[in-house]
């Protein structure tokens, strides 16, 4: 198993689904229970929708519970807060357009990029990877190429756009 590493506002967000699929567990257990009462189960729709959905969140549940058990909080890593790492928020500007961005990089599980969040893993978090504060990067993108200006590299910041 590979390992895991999330910003403590990640973990945060794990845990609060987590929260949600226990309670979401029991009431379609409940579901389940009411429609197996219904009678014939070979033809029972209503059934086996929600014994479907009861083990897709019993296995989501046991996602979550391993990677929150296992996962490594860069918060508490050592890092050179310099470079752009996992947790960074870097804020930059395209070259070309002139278009000023802020992003912080977290794990694929708080990617969302309407809230300034990216995956490490994405072409341009990969491109950033390393670089400081006065950097110029070129990253190839599936849009294609960019140039961008690093202005300033912190760690422990909510993205902001």
């Amino acid at each position: 198993m590979s390992e895991v590493y999330l910003t403590k506002e990640g973990y945060e967000k794990l845990k609060e689904e987590l929260a949600r699929l226990n309670n979401e567990k029991t009431e379609l257990a409940r579901e389940v229970e009411e429609t197996r009462a219904q009678g014939d189960l070979k033809e029972n729709a209503g059934y086996h929708a929600a014994k479907e959905r009861h083990g897709m969140v019993l296995n989501r549940i046991h996602a979550l519970q391993t990677k929150l058990h296992t996962a490594k909080l860069v918060d508490n890593l050592e890092v050179n807060k310099d470079e752009i790492r996992l947790g960074a928020t870097v804020t930059m500007v395209d070259e070309i357009s002139k278009n000023r961005m802020v992003y912080t990089l977290g794990s694929a599980d708080e990617a969302d990029p309407g809230q300034g969040r990216i995956s490490v893993s994405s072409p341009l978090a990969q491109g950033l990877l390393g670089a400081k504060a006065g950097d110029r990067v070129r990253i190839k993108l599936p849009s294609g190429e960019k140039i961008l200006n690093i202005l300033k590299v912190e760690y422990n910041q909510p993205a902001r756009q």
